[in-house]
């Protein structure tokens, strides 16, 4: 069994940045798709970004693109999302999100792993 635990959410400004780190623990880590998600009050559970097994491949949804980075420590069986410009808009819990297939789906319907998620507020 797979567990995910976040942190590094937190209150910034608008424009401001934060890192969120997501470590694993159990077997398959390297074997893992990975990614994370959010939802807002009222909203459903979106996709924000993903990352291949290896950590050559990147997605990411567009309203994010050009301002958040996910990143992986295959060594350290953690993932990062560094996430830069930050709007009002980005204010969400944010989950980690694992997968054994070869990529992480979009659909939070399916994803199998799911961390308890770290709050992100951005003030404007």
């Amino acid at each position: 069994q797979v567990q995910l635990a976040e942190s590094g959410g937190g209150l910034v400004q608008a424009g401001g940045s934060l890192r969120l780190s997501c470590a694993a623990s159990g077997p398959f880590f390297s074997v893992l798709a990975l990614g994370w998600f959010r939802q807002a009050p009222g909203q459903e559970r979106e996709f924000v970004a993903a990352i291949t097994r290896s950590g050559d491949d990147e997605y990411y949804a567009d309203s994010v693109k050009g301002r958040f980075t996910i990143s992986r420590d295959n060594a350290k069986n953690t993932v990062y999302l560094q996430m830069i410009s930050l709007k009002p808009e980005d204010t969400a819990l944010y989950y980690c999100a694992a997968s054994r297939l070869a990529l992480l789906p979009k659909r939070a319907q399916i994803i199998e792993f799911w961390g308890q998620g770290t709050q992100v507020t951005v003030s404007s």
